[in-house]
């Protein structure tokens, strides 16, 4: 989902895109379709279409077009274009599915899933780009304080460095998800706010370009660009790296590049601070519960870490951050565990996951080798 990381939820963008069709280590299963009552055509005026209706498009539905005008209102655009554009975007009958949890029974497996974001393709890959945007990565470290393999993790977890950026028309994920989002999604309703919140944010910023709001292509979930910004995180963090005078997520990696680092800086990463330490554990002692109750958030510090039994390196027991115990599930195996700092932490703002959080952190420190090696 782009993963925008987004408001106070931050997702990038990717973010949330990957964090919707992957269970942690398996791909997503489809939710059922959900079921019709009656024809679409039968249905009374202003009611949700049928997922029969592929392709139909919103401008004969009452819901659509009250929010509609209330986005004009609210933000003082022509009521007739905000219109016209809600209403010109058509339903995908594939993506409320795909916005469905997966059904139970999946382990997560780290293992699994770091092998769908680091193998030879998209290491060579971010040694491309890397190359190519050397200057431009060391210009960001400097001048945000974020390293240049966590900007070529990003961008290389997110898309391969632009292969994949996906190929949806923006306006039609964002009012499918906003007006049509699966009722059987345990979190439906605060899904639904989230995703108007990002149709009302990518109209407001089309509204202000010459650009026809039909144009835009990104993932099911609306997110755009390299690094998979959802339109609220375009807003509010992308920049105009390259100062051209206009920002361009899709075609200048100059402006990929400072905008990930904007964002990351914008959430609080620490220059200079590690994102994760190894840690393994002092079994008579271990409260292994009581550390993970908090999940991602560093919430101990290193001698309450160390007194609930996780034992971190001679040389980072004095640490003077605050910790979190993370586990990655490995199936039926044994889990992997990390402490994570409050940059780990800064990382799963882009994408509320610590499965991808690691895929960033090891494909960066991938390229970074395979770049230090000459390959």
């Amino acid at each position: 989902m782009r993963r925008t990381p987004l408001t106070s939820k931050p997702l990038a963008l990717a973010a949330l895109a990957i964090a919707s069709l992957i269970a942690a280590g398996s791909a997503q299963a489809a939710g059922p379709r959900k079921a019709s009552a009656q024809p679409a055509s039968k249905k009374p005026a202003g009611t949700k279409l049928s997922l029969a209706a592929a392709g139909a498009p919103y401008a004969t539905r009452a819901d659509a077009m009250a929010f509609a005008d209330e986005i004009a209102q609210r933000r003082g655009l022509d009521p007739e274009w905000v219109r016209s554009t809600i209403g010109g975007a058509r339903f995908l009958p594939s993506v409320p599915r795909l916005m469905l949890p997966a059904q139970g029974g999946v382990r997560k497996n780290w293992r699994v899933y770091r092998s769908r974001f680091i193998d030879p393709v998209r290491i060579a890959a971010g040694v491309r780009f890397w190359r190519a945007n050397a200057p431009i990565l060391e210009r960001a470290e400097r001048e945000f304080g974020v390293p240049a393999e966590i900007i070529v993790g990003i961008i290389g977890v997110e898309t391969i460095y632009g292969r994949n950026m996906g190929s949806f028309r923006v306006i039609d994920a964002l009012a499918t998800l906003s007006f049509d989002f699966p009722d059987a999604h345990p979190r439906a309703a605060e899904r639904v706010a989230f995703f108007r919140g990002e149709l009302e944010s990518f109209l407001s910023t089309e509204s202000r370009t010459a650009e026809d709001p039909f144009v835009p292509l990104g993932s099911y979930a609306g997110a755009m660009g390299m690094p998979q910004f959802m339109p609220s995180s375009m807003a509010k963090y992308a920049v105009d790296y390259d100062g051209n005078g206009r920002i361009d997520l899709v075609g200048s990696p100059t402006d990929v590049i400072g905008s990930v680092a904007n964002y990351f800086k914008a959430f609080g990463w620490e220059p200079g601070r590690p994102a994760i330490f190894p840690v393994s554990f002092d079994e008579a002692r271990l409260k292994k519960p009581v550390l993970l109750a908090p999940d991602i958030l560093p919430t101990f510090s290193a001698d309450s870490f160390s007194a609930a039994g996780a034992v971190l390196p001679p040389a980072v027991r004095s640490y003077d951050g605050l910790l979190a115990l993370i586990e990655l599930q490995n199936g039926d195996d044994t889990p992997t565990y990390v402490a994570g700092t409050k940059n780990f932490y800064v990382i799963t703002r882009y994408n509320w996951s610590a499965y991808y959080a690691m895929s960033v952190l090891e494909l960066g420190d991938e390229v970074k080798a395979a770049l230090g090696s000459g390959l």
